[in-house]
Parts: structure tokens; sequence; C-alpha cells
């Protein structure tokens, strides 16, 4: 396989829907919380690109194994396409596993319980997100999983690691009497919940254009997502809500002190971001339609980044 084929296997272009849930916990541990660690972060982004190709792949693997439509599953799908090894691509999924999993243990020893718990149930929707015999992705669930699981998950995982000091939110377990004790600052966590709001939103609008853009080809491939039971016409209604209400839960978050006033940079993405979303209504359900939710994940996401680290200039100011 060469590399090439290995980034459409895993699709690599589509790892800026993790990396942005990433860079925004490292900015917001700064800008709301003061702390920051290096090496745990690093160690956890390695992790974090290893296992979200991971997930492409299996998603990949289970399309083709699952396909109805012998076009979809020769032409279009990337492994029948390319005439790949089922094998190979077994095994290089459970390799890809194996060094998520390693990873995952030495931030367990360095940080506590809590990791294997925030991990665990990340990794968990991340394989049966595209795994079993119901994966989550064929159901009217996919855009909450995925959108949670990144949005939040990334999120919440990236601060966790970055905090462990202040212990934000902390899991005490005492093997010797069977008791465990899960503490936390209650302002912090539910900041640190509103503040993954956009990210959620933005990312559970990819997965939403996707069944949008693909709900012809969905359905004959038996895969019945959350468009084909509220119809094209609400989805897209759905998919524009959830990108305004992006800019509602940043000004809630200042009002409630969640950012300082910098972050209302990221109002000068409107006027583009809403051009994006009629220009994505009149698109569908072409394939071009989907473009338009990676522009505003990245437009919407860039923005709110360099929002934090505005709010980080003004605080040392």
């Amino acid at each position: 396989m060469s590399l090439k084929v290995f980034f459409e296997v895993v699709e690599i272009k589509t790892k800026v829907a993790s990396i942005f849930p990433f860079i925004m916990g490292i900015l917001f541990s700064i800008s709301y919380f003061q702390e920051f660690h290096w090496g745990y972060t690093l160690l956890f982004f390695i992790g974090m690109i290893i296992f979200d190709m991971t997930t492409t792949a299996i998603n990949n693997y289970m399309d083709f194994k699952k396909a109805q439509s012998q076009t979809y599953k020769y032409q279009e799908n990337v492994i029948g396409r390319e005439r790949l090894s089922v094998v190979k691509i077994q095994r290089m999924i459970l390799s890809m596993l194996t060094a998520t999993l390693v990873i995952g243990l030495i931030l367990i020893v360095q940080t506590g319980w809590l990791m294997l718990v925030m991990g665990g149930v990340v990794c968990f929707i991340g394989v049966f997100y595209t795994y079993g015999p119901i994966p989550l992705s064929r159901m009217p669930l996919g855009e909450l999983f995925s959108g949670v699981t990144m949005g939040l998950g990334i999120f919440a995982i990236t601060i966790y690691l970055n905090t462990i000091e202040q212990k934000v939110f902390y899991l005490t377990l005492d093997f010797t009497e069977g008791n465990f004790s899960l503490s936390g600052q209650l302002w912090g966590i539910l900041a640190l919940i509103w503040a993954s709001l956009p990210l959620i939103f933005t990312i559970a609008n990819i997965m939403l254009a996707n069944n949008l853009r693909d709900i012809k080809t969905d359905v004959k491939n038996h895969r019945y997502t959350l468009v084909y039971y509220i119809g094209s016409a609400s989805g897209t209604l759905l998919f524009q809500g959830l990108m305004y209400a992006c800019y509602v839960t940043i000004v809630i978050g200042l009002i409630f002190g969640i950012y300082t006033w910098p972050i209302l940079i990221i109002f000068l993405t409107f006027p583009k971001i809403s051009r994006n979303l009629r220009e994505h209504e009149k698109s569908l359900p072409q394939p071009k339609s989907f473009a338009y939710a990676i522009k505003n994940m990245v437009l919407f996401n860039s923005s709110y980044a360099l929002g934090l680290l505005l709010c980080i200039f003004w605080r040392v100011m």
C-alpha cells in the first residue's frame, strides 16, 4: 500500500476535525485555567491522531464489507477501488489500535484514573461508531456521537491533561478500602462544557452535511441516518441552526465571564459563514455541498482559536 493510498484509507484531510478541539483545549487551558503541560499534551496529540486515523479506517472497512451497491463497493470505496487486501487493512487497524492503547496506558500512569475513564469512553464510541452489526454512524445518532465525542471528549481530555495540578476534575481510587472519589471545580467544569459547544456544533455539522449529501446512496446501502428520519429540508434547517448557535454560545459565554472581550473577533466571520450556509442550501445534494461544512468549521474555529489567543494576551497585559 502506497503512502498516498494509506492517507486515503485514513482520510488524512479530515483530521482537522480532531485537531481543532485539541488546539482549543490548549488555548482554553491557558486562557481560563492558566496552566499548560507540553509533555502530556504532545503524547496525547500523537495518540489522538493515530486513533482518529484508526476509526476512519474502520469506517471505510465496514462500508466496504456492508456495501449493498457493487458500484459503491468497487468504484467509490477506496478499499475496493484500489483492490486492497482486507487482511492487511485488518492488521493495519489492529496495529494502530495497539499504538493508541500503549500511549493511553502511559498517560493513565502519569495523570490518573480519570484518563482511563474518559479515554475509554471516547475510544469505545470511536470504534463502535463504525464497527459492529449496527454501527452508530448508520443510525440517527451519528451527529450527536461525533460532535460530543470529538468536540467535548478531545477538548475535555486536553484540558484535563493540562490542568493536572489544579485538579479541575479528578478521580481517586482506593483499591485497599474499595472506595473511589470524583472531585472537581463545578464552575470550571461548566465553563469547559460551555466552551466546547461551538466545537460540538461544527463537528456535528460535518456529519450532517455528509448525510444531507449522501441520503440517496445511504438508503441504497441500508444506512438510515438522521436525515432519513427528519427529511432533507429539516436537516438543512438544523445545519444552519447549529452554525448560528455557535455565535450565540460565544456571546453568552462572554456575559458569564468564560471569555474576555477579544473573543468577539469571531463575529468577523459571520457574513462569510452566512453566505456559505446559503450556498450550501443551493448546492444540495451535489457532492460540492459537503465542502461548505468543512469551510465553516475551519473558518469559525480558526477565529475561535484566534479569539482565545487574544484573550490570553489580554489577561497577561
